[in-house]
C-alpha cells in the first residue's frame, strides 16, 4: 500500500500534553498560562454583571482583568513572581467574599476559595524556600477557610444586596459556569504539577544514569573499568549460571615506545581506537573493560575456540590498522593471552592464568595470541 500522503491521526491529547509539559518546562510560559485562565474567567464575568447591571460587580472584575494585565506584564519582563501570586490570591478572595455579598451564596462564587489552598501550597513550594514556605502556605489556605466560612454566614444571616432574580436554568447555567472554572483550574494546576514531578524525575534518572556511567565506564577508552568488570566476573563464576566463559587479556605492544616516540597524546588516541575494535568484535558475546594501563581484560561467554576467535580478528584488526596521529602512521601491535574458566577454579587463578599466557606470547615474539595448548606445546 502507497504510504505517501497518508494522514496520520492526531491524538485528541497531544496538543494538551504539549501546553503541561511546555508549563512544566517554563515558569514565564506556566504562570502567563495560569494568569491567562484567571483574566479570561473575569472577563466573562464583567459581561455577566453588566448584563445583570450589578455595576459594582462588573468594575471589580474590570479592575481584576486590569491586574492581571499588569501581572503578564510583569511575567514577561521577568519580575519576582511572589507579588504576582500574592495579588492573584488576595483579588481571588476579595471578589469570592463581594460576590457573595452582592447576589447571594447560590451562584456558586466561594468555590473559587476552595481552589486556593492547593494553589497556595503548589506557589509556596515553587516561590519560597525553607520551611517559611509551608507557613506562609498554611497560613494562606487559612485565609481561604476563614473567607469562604464567612461567605456561608453571611449568606446566611443577611441578605444579598442585590435581589438577582434569573431563570431557574440561568441559574443554574451561572454555577454550572463557576464550578467548571473552578475544577478546570485544580486541573490545570494539578496537572502541571504532575508533569513537573515526571519531568523532574526523568532528569533525575537521567543524571543517575550519567553518574552510573562515570562510575562503571572507563573516561579515556569508554570501555568497563575494574570496578564494574569485577561485577560481572563474579556474576559469570556463579554456580548456576550454566555457560562457560573464557577471559581475554590484551597489551598493545611497545605501547611506552609510542608514547614517547610520538606523545602521550597519540599514545591515549591509539589505545583509544585499539579499545573501540575490541568493544565492537566482543559485541554481544560479552564485556571489554580497560584492566590497567594499556591492557584490556575482556570477558567472552563460549567455549576456547569462540574467545579465540575473537581474539585474532581483534589482533588482525589492530595490526593490520593505520593509526594517524599529528600527521604521523604509527602501527602497532597486539599481543593476546586467553584462559578458559573452569569448574573449582577461582576468578583470580584464571585472570592470572591468561596474564601468564599473555606474557608467553610476548616472550616468544609479541603480536600473537596465546591459548593454552599452544603455551603446553611451548
Amino acid at each position: 500500500m502507497n504510504q505517501v500522503g497518508k494522514r496520520v491521526p492526531m491524538n485528541f491529547y497531544d496538543p494538551l500534553k504539549n501546553i503541561l509539559k511546555r508549563g512544566a518546562e517554563s515558569e514565564k510560559y506556566k504562570y502567563s498560562l495560569i494568569i491567562s485562565a484567571v483574566t479570561m474567567v473575569h472577563i466573562c464575568l464583567v459581561a455577566f454583571f453588566g448584563v445583570c447591571r450589578i455595576y459594582l460587580m462588573m468594575f471589580l472584575n474590570m479592575g481584576s482583568v486590569a491586574l492581571y494585565l499588569i501581572c503578564l506584564l510583569a511575567i514577561r519582563q521577568g519580575r519576582d513572581m511572589r507579588g504576582v501570586f500574592y495579588s492573584t490570591y488576595l483579588e481571588i478572595i476579595i471578589h469570592s467574599f463581594a460576590a457573595t455579598l452582592c447576589i447571594g451564596w447560590r451562584f456558586g462564587f466561594p468555590q473559587y476559595v476552595i481552589a486556593l489552598v492547593p494553589f497556595g501550597y503548589y506557589m509556596c513550594h515553587a516561590l519560597l524556600e525553607g520551611r517559611r514556605r509551608y507557613t506562609i502556605a498554611t497560613l494562606l489556605g487559612l485565609a481561604a477557610f476563614a473567607s469562604f466560612v464567612s461567605c456561608r454566614v453571611l449568606s446566611r444571616y443577611v441578605g444579598p444586596l442585590y435581589r438577582l432574580e434569573l431563570p431557574g436554568a440561568a441559574e443554574l447555567g451561572v454555577y454550572i459556569f463557576n464550578t467548571f472554572c473552578n475544577f478546570s483550574f485544580l486541573f490545570m494546576v494539578t496537572a502541571i504539577f504532575l508533569v513537573e514531578m515526571q519531568t523532574a524525575t526523568n532528569q533525575l534518572q537521567k543524571q543517575n544514569a550519567v553518574l552510573d556511567a562515570m562510575a562503571n565506564i572507563d573516561p579515556l577508552t569508554g570501555l568497563y573499568n575494574r570496578r564494574s568488570m569485577h561485577q560481572f566476573l563474579e556474576s559469570a563464576a556463579r554456580p548456576g549460571e550454566g555457560s562457560s566463559f573464557c577471559l581475554v587479556m590484551c597489551d598493545i605492544d611497545d605501547f611506552k615506545k609510542i608514547n614517547d616516540t610520538y606523545g602521550h597524546d597519540a599514545g591515549d588516541y591509539v589505545l583509544k581506537e585499539v579499545a573501540r575494535m575490541a568493544r565492537e568484535q566482543v559485541g554481544e558475546y560479552g564485556h571489554a573493560c580497560r584492566w590497567g594501563g594499556e591492557e584490556m581484560l575482556l570477558i567472552i561467554r563460549g567455549d576456547m575456540e569462540l574467545a579465540r576467535r575473537i581474539a585474532e580478528a581483534i589482533r588482525q584488526e589492530v595490526s593490520g590498522f593505520t593509526f594517524q596521529a599529528r600527521e604521523q602512521a604509527i602501527r602497532c601491535s597486539l599481543t593476546i593471552g586467553v584462559a578458559l574458566h573452569r569448574g573449582g577454579d577461582t576468578i583470580d587463578h584464571t585472570i592470572t592464568h591468561a596474564d601468564d599466557n599473555l606474557y608467553y606470547g610476548k616472550r616468544h615474539g609479541k603480536n600473537r595470541v596465546v591459548t593454552d595448548p599452544e603455551l603446553n606445546a611451548g
